[in-house]
């Protein structure tokens, strides 16, 4: 099975769980990811993210001088993204607990999510 069409359901939730810690940029959340175990998503997967969320009004994007230079875009959750991530995580949990009850060795009694 392609682990793109699996990852692509839950990227936008959990993108949109880093920006709900605190206003962020782009490659602060791709090094959240990836320290998170999501090594194969890169700039090409995660910026088409963004802004498909900002289109969405589910973040808010501004401008701004990095300390260490160069104009950066710094994102931050919106009130509509907030009710969109609960809303994400509970549906997640149900699709989890779904999966859980069919995956689950239970011989061994392994949680899957």
């Amino acid at each position: 099975m392609d682990n793109s069409q699996l990852l692509k359901g839950v990227l936008e939730g959990c993108v949109l769980g880093i920006i709900a810690r605190g206003e962020t940029y782009g490659y602060e959340i791709l090094d959240m990811l990836q320290q998170a175990g999501f090594d194969d998503i890169g700039e090409g997967t995660l910026y088409p993210v963004l802004s498909r969320l900002d289109k969405n009004g589910d973040i808010a994007c501004r401008k701004a001088r990095s300390p260490l230079g160069p104009v950066r875009k710094y994102y931050s959750i919106t009130k509509q993204g907030k009710e969109n991530y609960t809303e994400f995580k509970e549906r997640y949990r149900a699709v989890c607990a779904s999966a859980q009850r069919l995956l689950a060795d239970d011989d061994q009694g392994e949680i899957l999510c």
